[in-house]
């Protein structure tokens, strides 16, 4: 006897008050609760920013499964995804993002955004609003808004969730009305993102990621524990403010910050660089370089250089790196992100790495970390270009492991991190000249543009990722303190 399974295909819309798109009258979403996923990674690519890894083969192109910065994909399945993490995911992105809630904005307001963006290609709007006022079935849903009907006063909804209802027009006051309503997993009212393009792509070198379980517990130091620890009264020079900030350090810090490595296939490279790649490449290279002029950069390395071998943080903190061992987690981590499996459960082993400088195009050498990576019975080759100091190498295979070269080394990541703090975060120093010293380290305003920007993106992530860590990313959507 065979048995039957109900399913379906799509719903019939409910006209009106909804008007299908491919109607005579109105001329993509993966898990049915990824539709604010959905909604982020259509209008991020339609902006062209650039996720910094592959999706499928050689394409860099976002997807639902690459937004996990802010909550674990299980967990979006399982719950879909609040307005204020899809506001964090914004930010992780690289995007730049204006959040209102209804009650914080107003009708008029809202469609002078829509019409703004119906008529532009550098900014889009995400709408959260409740289906039931359209006579929809489910509840809380996203999509981003596609169009505007000015004789009609009508949005097109580009329904992210396809294999159940179409595009289609709608109404501008009526998408208000389902805006209105409150979601009750925050008791919030629902509203729209206004999402468009940074000037560049931030996060150029450096990231913050939460990813690793440690994360929480580093955020946490960083915002919570460093002002208290700095208020001590035998905090007399910069030197102790880098001994107390450092000696209670978690462990897992390394997993905290990243810095973000250009990666391809070796048979898709030779020796050879694109214009697109030796393009970022020099931009890494050129923030590296601002972060080792920076004064503070100047106090880590004088402060690394005093620790002694007793002292249980300097294999911690130490600048000497293994890099035959750094070669081979890089070159794993390329093998996930080519393969669109990065941070599953599979097994990467690299069997082989080599280090060299080669002299790509006829320009200055670069740092390449090639490995032979193995995952079950298949295998790959892998290229990592690394932004690099003119030391030259000579490291090839398991050869000695104090070969300088690889960056960004512990040094550049620990002034980065420092950098990324809040200025406020010094302000409990009571040595009044050792504060101000510390203001002028930290300062944003004589670093060089791309550090700068570099560094305020940083400070975003760290200000975002610390209301998610309290929980709190629901209640304050404002553009984060930089």
């Amino acid at each position: 006897m065979k048995m039957a399974m109900a399913g379906l295909y799509k719903r019939v819309l409910p006209s009106p008050p909804a008007v299908d798109f491919a109607s005579s009258d109105g001329k993509t979403q993966s898990e049915p609760a990824y539709c604010g996923l959905a909604s982020l990674s259509m209008v991020l690519n339609a902006l062209a920013i650039d996720p910094g890894r592959k999706w499928k083969g050689p394409w860099r192109w976002f997807d639902e499964s690459m937004l996990d910065c802010c909550e674990p994909l299980e967990k979006v399945k399982e719950k879909g995804i609040s307005f204020g993490k899809l506001v964090c995911l914004a930010h992780c992105a690289g995007a730049k993002v204006q959040a209102f809630r209804t009650n914080q904005s107003s009708l008029d307001d809202f469609r002078k955004f829509v019409v703004r963006c119906s008529t532009s290609d550098d900014c889009h709007i995400i709408s959260s609003y409740h289906r039931a006022t359209f006579k929809q079935t489910g509840t809380g849903h996203f999509s981003p808004i596609g169009g505007y009907h000015a004789g009609r006063d009508m949005a097109l909804i580009l329904d992210v969730a396809r294999f159940k209802y179409p595009p289609h027009w709608v109404p501008l006051r009526l998408l208000w009305e389902a805006m209105e309503s409150v979601d009750e997993a925050t008791r919030q009212c629902r509203g729209f993102l206004l999402i468009s393009r940074p000037h560049r792509d931030p996060g150029l070198l450096y990231t913050l990621s939460c990813k690793h379980e440690s994360w929480v517990k580093v955020a946490k130091y960083l915002m919570d524990d460093v002002p208290n620890l700095v208020k001590t009264d035998d905090v007399k020079d910069v030197h102790k403010v880098l001994s107390v900030v450092f000696s209670s350090l978690p462990s897992h810090f390394g997993e905290f910050i990243k810095w973000i490595a250009e990666v391809r296939r070796r048979e898709d490279g030779g020796q050879n660089l694109s214009l697109e790649e030796n393009g970022r490449l020099s931009l890494k290279e050129e923030v590296l370089k601002q972060v080792q002029e920076t004064g503070l950069f100047k106090h880590i390395v004088a402060f690394l250089s005093s620790l002694t071998l007793c002292c249980r943080n300097a294999p911690t903190l130490s600048d000497e790196n293994n890099l035959p061992d750094i070669a081979a987690t890089v070159c794993c981590q390329g093998a996930e992100l080519l393969s669109g499996s990065f941070g599953s459960s599979e097994r990467y082993c690299c069997q082989e790495t080599c280090i060299r400088r080669l002299r790509a195009n006829g320009d200055k050498p670069i740092t390449l970390v090639s490995g032979t990576v193995v995952n079950g019975s298949s295998e790959q080759g892998v290229d990592v270009l690394v932004p690099s100091c003119p030391n030259k190498l000579n490291c090839c295979g398991s050869g000695p492991s104090n070969c300088n070269g690889i960056y960004p080394a512990g040094n550049d990541v620990l002034t980065a991190l420092l950098l990324a703090l809040p200025p406020e975060t010094w302000r409990g120093i009571k040595d009044e000249k050792l504060l101000n010293e510390m203001y002028s380290l930290v300062s944003t305003e004589n670093l060089p543009i791309l550090l700068q920007e570099e560094v305020l993106h940083l400070r975003r992530q760290l200000h975002i990722l610390k209301k998610c860590q309290e929980n709190k990313v629901d209640e304050d959507l404002g553009e984060p303190l930089c």
